[in-house]
């Protein structure tokens, strides 16, 4: 009977080296590359969404305004930042007593800032200190209350202005002398040069706020 070793033989163990191939780290390198450009893509196009929305706001929808001079006080001031809505009136018409911006008749480069006293088809006449209105509805004329503007300033001038069916009369709130460039002075505003209404103040941050409308001062009283 043979006698069997009682000495065990060691064991052989094998391992396998975590080698990449030349091909698998092209591959990653690639994959890398890849995920770099769609992160790329994904920001450009993020930046680009992002101006183009801006570019329709700015150009289509608001408008920022920067008052220069004193012909609107004392409801705006020289130096204040004020933002111009140029859609509503796309959808519905000028109002009487919106304040609104617009190119300048007699030079269209300007950009303009009154408040509209007089309507399509109106005449209006400014005496004795008076803004007086004639439409269809108050052929003998009626005065329009003020009560944006302080009691002691009256609307200076002798005009009588007759205005075509797109056209309106606007006047800045500043009433002294020499204190505005209006409809007074050069005539009636085509519809076509307005701008849009001035919606909101954005600066000083003190007086920031929706512009107020003044209804209750547009409903014509008799003289």
């Amino acid at each position: 009977m043979k006698k069997t070793d009682d000495k065990k033989k060691p064991k052989k163990f094998f391992y396998a080296e975590d080698k990449k191939t030349e091909g698998e780290e092209s591959g990653n390198f690639t994959d890398f590359l890849k995920s770099v450009g769609n992160f790329v893509m994904e920001v450009a196009e993020t930046v680009i969404s992002v101006l183009v929305i801006v570019f329709l706001i700015r150009y289509f929808l608001i408008q920022p305004f920067y008052v220069m001079g004193q012909s609107m006080e004392p409801n705006f001031q020289d130096g204040e930042y004020l933002i111009v809505d140029e859609i509503s009136y796309r959808f519905t018409e000028p109002e009487r007593g919106d304040v609104i911006v617009f190119n300048y008749p007699k030079d269209p480069s300007k950009n303009y800032i009154k408040r509209i006293i007089g309507l399509p088809g109106e005449k209006i006449e400014v005496s004795d200190g008076r803004l007086i209105v004639y439409n269809k509805e108050n052929t003998k004329g009626v005065q329009i209350k003020e009560s944006y503007i302080p009691k002691e300033w009256d609307t200076l001038g002798e005009v009588i202005e007759d205005l075509d069916d797109d056209d309106y009369f606007v006047i800045g709130d500043n009433r002294q002398p020499n204190a505005s460039s209006d409809s007074r002075e050069w005539g009636e505003l085509a519809r076509c040069n307005i701008i849009g209404k001035v919606w909101l103040r954005a600066w000083p941050v003190s007086e920031a706020g929706v512009i107020k409308h003044y209804n209750d001062d547009y409903n014509l009283v008799s003289r």
